[in-house]
């Protein structure tokens, strides 16, 4: 687990690993981890840097390192059985420093150098220096002995924290066990019993006045619990060593109150880069934090970058406004930049290399290119969208003129700009939508999870699942890899189904909305459909919806009602004059009805209820009917003749009747001189070559010629079409010259045959035959595939037969009915005469082959019978007729009905997708039906060209809507999308596989929890009956002393002895009495006044444990440092010795003696002035004045030692100024005394101490003083409250004036 961990940090966050270097202990398993991790590695992977700091001293065989010139690599050899009390540097670490002050054998030399070097490294910022955020340390310790405890105690004094692994042994479980207890619990006895219990025999070595150094070491550890985190196996089984060590530096980071927002960045970036949302989650975005949406901009570019979808969806749950995010298209950019290596990256590539190279001829000056990411621009994306989605589309991106995002070719992409379009226009048509940028960044990198959380965001939610889908299809047929193809199609399928499920709840809530979602026109995606983006993505599943084929069926009958049946369109077709009676129903008037119901029971309502307010809540204006005319009659019957439905049967009626006078002509009426029959068929036909090219160049949709023609002629009728006109062409030019009159007839007889096969089509909009078609289209697909598989058997038997009975026959018309035709016929019966003897006839050949009406006799013997082997020809007939006849026409057969089988379950589905380029043909193709639909395309033409009038836009398939009406549409579509994945994440929690999965969670999560309360509560009975133990030892201590105090003192002397002493004193001796522990935990002892490190020398104090601070608890083994700065250190003045019995510190021992760096002996006077003002006139903030230092890093309030309380220290004239010092110090007076007492300073020893009264001054806004400040630089007003950059003792005086002042600190 250990291992695991470590390399898992190391991996994912790049981090430096250091240790002491040698092969024993947490440094052997160290160098083990990395010696596995670098044998499984493959060579791509990043080297794991760790680094060694060891003693030279303590080093076997160290001689080997030494060179007289150097020696990069150094070769070491590990010599473990003859090393003794030294030590082996392990050869898994890829670095080492080694400390060396010239002694031999000696452990630990090293310990102040790393420390130094681990808070050297602790201050370097990561990134930029104005982030604020500095290189995280962490000091993780497994077992280890006392050298293991001063590394932890330094590492820790300079704010590192540390994971200690319990059960790893020795030091790391003796702190373990004392973790949860309080420090006054930690105590000297104890810290014996936990060594002797993990150290084993080597307890036996450790001297008192160690167990008493160590137990003060771990004393100050626990104390520091911010920074110390134990990880348990038995309750953390669930995690690993990483998260401990995350959760580690989140706690560190988080007790710093002053930190503010660096501190949660600061862990926000930890979390980010282990991937650890879950901490994220329940320790960063708590309710203690307030994180702005721009604060977390970083995180989101972060954690799209590192493709960390669960922290995507983090942080939008937790504030980040995406429009916030991407307001700016230079992120945006910046994201395309670091796209992950991808197909639509490559293609981006292709784009940029290739608008470069294009741009050398315009500009003189070039310069290099830094990167393949620094020359994308959005102009680049926009340009390469567009041709995924197709050129029906607008940009997405405009190109302007005034904005570049190029990074490295600034001039270049300049000019690509001007180049790709209208600016100008396109500017004001296209909009942004941040949710749509996301989505489409996430799509064109095959993203899912990304994908699919941008997806959530979108405000076009139908049309951006549509055009992922056509997207990915396209870059899926483009693509190379047939893998990440296969994965490119499934996810457009995925959003397919998406856009089916939107749609789906939008048209069972409204229909009307949902079929104006479908042909309005989206000015998020290019200004296109949902109808277009579906169609030209092959989406067939959603075309085939109910609702979309509502839509097309109202499209196919215009003006007219759906429910009309076809009969009646029939009858009014002829009979016009029908439709002014009501035999037909228009929309019109199905609308009046409608609203007329409404109406009604909007009445009805208003006379039961007698309410106004529900009618209104649900819509219902009577008043509509008044906008609501009858239709005139011209109206009605341009309502039924511009119905796409009447223009069908008209032109069926049309077809009908061109066929029958083709036929006519043909067979009765085709003369030399064409006759008025033949002249009608050819402007017939005129009409019809009219008619195909204006379909060839109408263009609603913007697709451009280019895609228009494509289109074109993918389609099959529109072949045969070209097809039959052409050959009509020729076969008329033919007919018009006498010499190939007969020839253009032939050709117009097969010109007839293509005619009549094109009379197919119409039957593609009937629901029964439509399918139908489809079916035969794949069946003559794979009957040509069958063909080629039957021409080998006829051509080789054909052959084969023609050589054995024919000889040199020349007659090439005669070989192929002999080698081709008549193999061929024998499939269906027709069985040969000339293989049999019997059958064999010489009148009916010819001998010689003269007779060109007879094929040429087989090669005869001299009694004119044939030679040929008449057993031969039968075995081969036999042999043809078993493969042919039987074995292809029933693997025929077969695989027409694998055809069908495969096809009809897909038929219906393929016909509603065919359906539609038949209904839009119809909807634009002019009312008249030939010939005389020649009179509207003149008209086309006049209205086009002379007249130069724009197209007729119609609003059936595409409509732009007002902005209020877009906005509501689309508001509603939000509110369908929630709805449709809500019931999908219900399905999915009702799917049988979920509730499997969710049992055994449940299943393992109770396992795990009765362990871990098992192992909990028997450690916990331990624990209970070990400190029941230790509370009667102490108490009986307790009792003792008090026995001996009354023995030697007597009565009158324990009544002179001070109340506060007796519990003062059992406090710091007992361990587990409750009473005087709660107490001492507050006040507690003095803590910085204990420090091993005197300030500013070198001396170290005398290791005071916790319950031996009172002077009243005996301390024989007190030894404490002497310390006066006038006499070196070395040693005291005569004089100031025999006055120290005469100061004894208040608080206690502190381990040093003398006066220190303390002015006098005895108590020093310190004066913190505290000055407060109100912020502004309404007295809402209160602040006080502080003296920051250059950076404003750490700012103080103004103080210093003083001879008296009434006067303010002399040091603060040099920092106030003399002016503002003497008007201050003049009303010091005024000043409220907030407190006077003893404070736990560093420089404190036995006989001098710190006491500092605290005096607040407030000051008025108006006052001249405050004029004085402001000229001061380095004085500034800060609010008051907790976050304030002060030490503890000053924090604890604003504490108090704050209270003063009736304000929350």
């Amino acid at each position: 687990m250990f291992h695991r961990g470590l390399i898992k940090v190391a991996q994912t966050t790049g981090a430096w690993i250091i240790t002491g270097g040698s092969h024993a202990g947490v440094m052997k398993h160290v160098g083990q981890a990395l010696r596995d991790y670098t044998l499984s590695s493959n060579s791509m992977q990043g080297q794991i840097v760790a680094i060694g700091v060891a003693t030279w001293g303590i080093i076997h065989n160290r001689d080997v390192l030494v060179h007289s010139e150097g020696c990069f690599p150094a070769h070491y050899s590990m010599d473990i059985n003859g090393q003794g009390r030294l030590s082996c540097l392990d050869n898994n670490h890829t670095h080492f420093l080694l400390v060396d002050d010239g002694t031999h054998g000696k452990y630990g030399v090293e310990i102040e150098l790393r420390s130094r070097l681990e808070k050297c490294i602790s201050r370097k910022h990561l990134g930029n220096k104005e982030s604020g955020v500095t290189i995280p340390v962490v000091c993780v310790v497994l077992d280890g002995g006392p050298g293991t405890l001063n590394t932890i105690y330094n590492a820790m004094l300079n704010g590192t924290p540390c994971v200690i692994l319990e059960g790893s042994g020795r030091i790391a479980d003796v702190i373990a066990q004392v973790s949860g207890l309080p420090v006054t619990r930690i105590t000297i006895s104890l810290i014996s019993q936990l060594l002797e219990k993990f150290f084993g025999q080597e307890y036996e070595n450790f001297a008192d006045l160690k167990i008493i150094k160590w137990t003060k070491q771990i004393q100050d550890i626990i104390r520091m619990s911010h920074l110390l985190t134990v990880f348990r196996v038995s309750e953390d089984n669930h995690c690993d060593v990483d998260v401990a060590i995350l959760q580690a530096l989140l706690k560190a980071s988080r007790i710093s109150e002053t930190l503010g927002t660096e501190a949660w960045k600061r862990q926000l970036e930890l979390a980010i880069a282990w991937n650890r949302v879950d901490i994220a989650e329940t320790e960063i975005f708590t309710e203690e934090s307030q994180w702005k949406s721009s604060d977390l901009h970083w995180a989101m570019f972060s954690a799209l970058v590192g493709n960390k979808p669960q922290f995507v969806s983090l942080l939008l749950e937790n504030g980040v406004s995406l429009r916030d995010f991407l307001n700016d298209e230079d992120t945006l950019c910046e994201l395309y930049k670091q796209l992950p290596p991808c197909f639509f990256l490559n293609k981006l590539a292709k784009r940029v290399h290739s608008s470069r190279r294009s741009m050398k001829r315009v500009f003189f000056r070039s310069r290099p290119h830094r990167g393949k990411g620094e020359s994308i621009s959005m102009t680049h994306v926009s340009d390469e969208v567009r041709h995924l989605l197709g050129s029906f589309t607008k940009h997405l991106y405009p190109a302007t003129t005034t904005h570049d995002f190029n990074v490295s070719m600034e001039d270049s992409s300049v000019s690509v700009s001007l180049q790709t379009g209208t600016p100008a226009l396109l500017s004001t048509e296209a909009q942004r939508d941040p949710g749509r940028d996301l989505f489409l960044w996430a799509i064109v990198q095959n993203n899912r999870e990304l994908a699919e959380i941008a997806w959530e965001q979108c405000r076009d939610c139908m049309s951006a699942a549509l055009a992922a889908s056509k997207i990915l299809k396209k870059m899926a047929q483009e693509g190379n890899d047939a893998d990440e193809a296969e994965d490119m199609c499934a996810l457009a399928s995925h959003y397919e189904q998406h856009a089916i499920g939107v749609f789906s709840e939008c048209y069972n809530c409204d229909e009307e909305r949902a079929q104006k979602l479908l042909v309005r026109a989206s000015p998020y995606w290019g200004r296109t459909t949902c109808l277009r983006l579906a169609l030209e993505a092959d989406d067939k599943n959603f075309v085939a919806l109910s609702g979309v084929q509502a839509l097309l069926t109202q499209i196919w009958c215009g003006g007219l009602s759906v429910d009309n049946p076809v009969w009646r369109v029939l009858i009014c077709m002829i009979f016009f004059p029908l439709i002014y009676i009501g035999f037909l129903t228009s929309r019109h008037d199905e609308l009046i009805h409608r609203e007329t119901e409404k109406s009604e029971e909007v009445k009805t309502v208003e006379m039961v209820t007698g309410s106004i307010l529900r009618t209104k809540s649900r819509g219902l204006d009577p008043t509509s009917l008044r906008h609501l005319k009858p239709v005139s009659k011209w109206s009605r019957l341009a309502c039924l003749y511009n119905s796409p439905q009447v223009k069908f049967y008209f032109n069926i009626v049309s077809y009908f009747a061109f066929l029958f006078l083709f036929a006519v002509v043909l067979m009765i009426d085709f003369q030399e001189t064409p006759s008025a029959g033949e002249v009608l068929l050819y402007i017939w036909l005129f009409s019809l070559v009219c008619e195909e090219v204006r379909q060839l160049f109408h263009d609603p949709d913007g697709f451009g010629f280019r895609k228009k023609s494509t289109m074109y002629i993918k389609d099959m009728w529109n072949i045969l079409d070209a097809m039959s006109i052409i050959l009509f062409i020729i076969g008329l030019a033919f007919r018009l010259t006498t010499e190939l009159f007969y020839a253009g007839k032939v050709l117009l007889c097969i010109d007839f045959v293509i005619f009549c096969l094109r009379l197919m089509a119409i039957f593609t909009i009937s629901r029964t035959l439509g399918p139908n078609i489809i079916i035969v289209r794949r069946m003559v697909m794979d009957m040509f595939f069958f063909m080629f598989l039957l021409s080998i058997w006829v051509v080789a038997y054909g052959v084969a037969k023609q050589g054995i009975l024919i000889h040199n026959d020349n007659r090439l018309d005669w070989i192929m009915r002999g080698a081709v035709y008549e193999p061929y016929l024998i499939i269906f019966g027709n069985f040969p005469t000339n293989i049999d003897y019997a059958e064999f006839n010489i009148d009916t050949c010819t001998m010689n082959g003269t007779d060109p009406l007879k094929p040429k006799c087989p090669v005869l013997n001299e009694n004119q019978t044939p030679a040929f082997p008449e057993w031969l020809t039968i075995i081969m007939l036999c042999v043809y007729l078993l493969f042919a006849n039987i074995l292809l026409l029933n693997l025929l057969i077969a695989i027409f009905n694998f055809t069908f089988q495969e096809v009809q379950d897909n038929t219906d589905r393929i016909w509603k997708f065919q359906r539609y380029e038949l209904i839009k043909e119809y909807h634009s193709r002019p009312a008249a039906p030939p010939p005389f639909i020649i009179f509207s395309h003149l008209y086309l033409l006049i209205r086009n060209t002379v007249l130069c009038k724009p197209p007729i836009k119609s609003k059936e398939f595409k409509d732009v809507l007002p902005q209020i009406e877009e906005e509501e549409l689309l508001s509603w579509e939000a509110l369908m999308k929630d709805r449709y994945l809500l019931s999908t994440q219900q399905e999915q929690s009702q799917s049988m596989e979920r509730r499997i999965l969710d049992t055994a969670q449940k299943v393992t999560t109770m396992t795990d929890m009765l362990e871990r309360e098992e192992e909990t509560s028997s450690a916990a009975m331990m624990k209970r009956l070990a400190r029941l133990e230790e509370q009667v030892s102490q108490s009986a201590k307790i009792l003792q002393w008090i026995m001996d105090s009354l023995k030697s003192q007597g009565f009158a002397a324990k009544e002179s002895q001070p109340t506060s002493q007796l519990p003062h004193s059992a406090a710091s001796t007992t361990t587990d009495s409750e009473s005087p522990d709660i107490e001492k935990e507050k006040g507690g002892f003095h803590v910085n006044a204990r420090q091993f490190d005197y300030p500013n020398s070198k001396l170290k104090r005398f290791p005071v444990p916790e319950e031996k601070v009172p002077w009243e608890v005996k301390f024989i083994s007190y030894m404490p440092t002497p310390y006066t700065p006038e006499d070196s250190g070395d040693h005291r003045d005569g004089a100031e010795s025999e006055a120290l019995d005469n100061y004894r510190n208040p608080s206690g021992r502190t381990g040093i003696t003398g006066r220190g760096a303390l002015s006098r002996l005895g108590p020093n006077l310190n004066v913190d002035l505290v000055l407060t003002r109100w912020q502004d006139s309404e007295r809402s903030v209160l602040e006080f004045l502080a003296i920051g230092d250059e950076n404003h890093q750490t700012v103080t309030l103004p103080g210093g030692p003083v001879e008296s309380a009434h006067h303010l220290p002399l040091t603060l004239e040099s920092t106030m100024g003399k002016k503002l010092y003497e008007k201050l110090n003049e009303k010091i007076s005024e000043g409220t005394k907030v407190s006077t007492g003893y404070v736990d300073d560093s420089r404190n020893t036995d006989n001098a101490w710190v006491e500092i009264t605290v005096i607040n001054l407030h000051l008025d806004r108006t006052s001249q003083i405050m004029t004085e400040i402001n000229k001061v630089a380095c004085l500034q007003w800060q609010e008051v409250n907790k976050k304030t950059r002060l030490i503890s003792n000053q924090r604890d005086s604003l504490r108090r004036v704050a209270d003063l002042h009736n304000r929350k600190f």
